[in-house]
């Protein structure tokens, strides 16, 4: 009897099973059926199945609770996991009885997902994969296979543990990491980790992107001697920026973005920018 009455006095709870599998749902299957329409919804939904499963017995009520998560979603997945565990604690307390309905949920997740796609983009996208990338590539020099390996095995441990930490840390604050995230501090946070993202992207743009032109000017001397007397770097720096306005200004994927850079060099070649050619001085 007074194990009973401890048990009620507690109310439900989580299983450490559950919120496993919850994980695990949302570290392999964020971007299920992903689809313009829908971006990481399925994924969401998946991951809260065996949370709502485990709190509650009843079909219809599972049913109602899976309906609050089929809302549009959308952030960055990694850092995004945090939003899973939040919810699942809100879950975890209206299981309990506590006043939260579906437009507290899903305003929260609203509200988280903008601000965390941010800093996950910038620190994640912009800044870790780029310094990971740049250090294999380093080690890949020459034909190694170590490039490859080191960026498999450290990416894939860096991001299931840190997927890990986030998804667990946002289960323990529950609402109270709302606050925390979207409040001044986060958006200092945010600008210095934007900055951080700018400046590692400059420096692997002008380290990684190489390109040159062979092109002889009538007087003597190269058009590329010319342009590194003006401004080094400035061929690499001009393609950069196109790919920057083709894919943020006119919306162009990064697959047709680089079928344009294709036929870019294919012409080059044949008109003898990118290969030996000589421009002929003018004949009186």
């Amino acid at each position: 009897m007074a194990e009973n009455t401890v048990a009620a006095k507690e109310g439900k709870k989580v299983s450490k099973k559950a919120l496993s599998k919850s994980f695990h749902n949302w570290y392999y299957g964020n971007l299920t059926c992903f689809s313009q329409e829908h971006m990481q919804t399925f994924g969401y939904l998946v991951s809260m199945l065996p949370i709502v499963e485990d709190l509650y017995d009843k079909k219809e009520d599972q049913q109602r609770a899976l309906t609050t998560y089929s809302a549009f979603f959308n952030t960055e997945p990694q850092i995004g996991s945090m939003i899973v565990g939040v919810t699942v604690g809100l879950e975890e307390a209206r299981a309990n009885g506590e006043a939260i309905d579906d437009e507290t949920i899903n305003g929260i997740r609203a509200g988280l997902m903008g601000p965390l796609a941010g800093i996950g983009d910038s620190l994640i996208v912009g800044t870790l994969i780029p310094i990971l990338l740049g250090i294999a590539m380093g080690l890949s020099e020459g034909g190694s296979p170590l490039g490859a390996i080191f960026y498999i095995v450290v990416w894939n441990l860096l991001a299931y543990f840190g997927m890990r930490l986030a998804y667990y840390r946002g289960y323990d604050l529950g609402g109270a990491a709302v606050e925390a995230l979207v409040g001044p501090n986060a958006t200092a946070l945010r600008d210095a980790i934007v900055m951080v993202g700018t400046m590692v992207i400059g420096a692997v743009a002008a380290t990684w992107v190489s390109i040159s032109t062979s092109l002889q000017l009538p007087g003597g001397g190269t058009l590329q001697g010319t342009l590194d007397g003006i401004y080094p770097k400035l061929l690499p720096l001009g393609f950069t920026i196109l790919c920057w306005w083709l894919m943020t200004k006119k919306k162009v994927s990064p697959i047709v973005t680089m079928l344009i850079l294709l036929v870019i060099a294919f012409l080059g070649a044949a008109v003898g920018f990118f290969g030996a050619a000589t421009i002929a001085a003018p004949t009186a």
